[in-house]
Parts: C-alpha cells; sequence; structure tokens
C-alpha cells in the first residue's frame, strides 16, 4: 500500500538530488512531499530550488552553536515541528550525530557517490578514479553511528570507461545518484523496504526490498 510520505530534506550545496526529487513528485513517479529544505550554508543552490518549488527553504547554520549535538537538536526541532516521516541527506556535508539519528531511526537516507562498503567518507570518486577500479556506482542507504556504514538499501554501477578522468566519472555517477534516490524513496513509500536487526550482537543490521 501506498502512502504519501512527508520528506525533510537536508543539503548544503547546489541540490541536484533535491531537483531529483522535486522532479520525481511533480512527474508523479514518487508519492512523496518535501516539507522542508534545511541547509547549514546560506548560499546553497538548494534553497534556491526549493523555493522555486514552492517549498519552505530553511537556514540553520551550524556556525551559530557550540558544538554538533546542538546543531542537530536545532535541526530535529525544525523537522518534528514539520511532521517530517522521513530525512534525506542530499549533499549534506555536516556529520550527524546520535541527536538526529535516535530522533529519526532507521528513517535517515543518504547517497554517497561510491559502492559501498568501499570508498566512504568525502571524494569518493576521487578515491575510486585513483584506485583504479574499473566499475564504480553509488548507494542509498540508512544513517547509522558510523561514516556511510549503515544498512545498503539500493546500489547502481557505473562503468569506468579508458577515457574517463575524474570529473567524467563524477558526472557519470551523478546521473545514476537522481536516478536510484527517488526511486528507493518510492520503495520506502510503497512500504517495501524491511530493516532486519542484527541477529548476533557482531551481526550487521540488513535492509530486505520486496519486489514489485
Amino acid at each position: 500500500m501506498v502512502r504519501m510520505i512527508t520528506l525533510g530534506v537536508l543539503a548544503s550545496g547546489s541540490g541536484t538530488n533535491l531537483q531529483a526529487i522535486l522532479d520525481a513528485v511533480a512527474h508523479g513517479t514518487l508519492q512523496a512531499r518535501i516539507a522542508v529544505v534545511v541547509s547549514n550554508v546560506a548560499s546553497a543552490q538548494a534553497l534556491d530550488r526549493a523555493r522555486a518549488a514552492g517549498i519552505e527553504a530553511l537556514v540553520i547554520s551550524h556556525k551559530a552553536y557550540a558544538d554538533r549535538e546542538s546543531f542537530d537538536a536545532a535541526v530535529v526541532t525544525a523537522l518534528r515541528e514539520r511532521d517530517v516521516d522521513l530525512v534525506v541527506l542530499a549533499g549534506f556535508m555536516r556529520l550527524v550525530t546520535s541527536v538526529l539519528l535516535d530522533a529519526f531511526p532507521m528513517r535517515i537516507v543518504n547517497v554517497h557517490p561510491a559502492l559501498l562498503p568501499a570508498f566512504p567518507g568525502v571524494h569518493a570518486q576521487r578515491q575510486a578514479f585513483d584506485y583504479g577500479v574499473r566499475i564504480a556506482g553509488c548507494t542509498v542507504h540508512f544513517v547509522d553511528r558510523g561514516t556511510d556504514t549503515g544498512p545498503i538499501i539500493a546500489q547502481s554501477a557505473v562503468p569506468v570507461l579508458d577515457g574517463d578522468d575524474e570529473h567524467a566519472l563524477r558526472e557519470r555517477i551523478l546521473a545514476e545518484e537522481h536516478a536510484l534516490l527517488p526511486r528507493v524513496l518510492q520503495w520506502i513509500a510503497e512500504g517495501r523496504v524491511r530493516v532486519e536487526p542484527a541477529a548476533t550482537p557482531a551481526g550487521r543490521t540488513r535492509v530486505r526490498v520486496q519486489s514489485g
């Protein structure tokens, strides 16, 4: 059963993944409503994209808070006030703390430009290119307390071509991100994504996606 999910999108930069979500909603391929777009950077283009779509654009500067936890608490307040169901990190360049994670347990989704667990953290495309891999890609995953270690929901592979440089690879991966992220959000709206807790203390939480 499909239900309309309410999203809160966190972004720090140009917001192309936000635009992919906006486009999917507009085209009817994603049953979701974006309640608010939050950025820690007042000049972020993502805020302009939100305003152009008639969506509330909110600046919460991390510089106004003494620590990461205080900043995350302000973000949590903003999201809860707008009845957000699911938080989407779309180019959000901040490490989130337990304050945000505990407020939205297994309800924070991130898109990462690598085939995790390979190349976590920043500059993933450069890492992949420098390492000389022949297949790169992107991952959509739930966020946990580690750096890009959360349960994987879906991945999309991208070939590394002989004539590639880092920029070309980055653009090809980004195009896959734009397709994969809205698709996964729609799976969540359809109730097809199930989180399975670890069977043992040393085990890993896993995600199962039911076929459509």
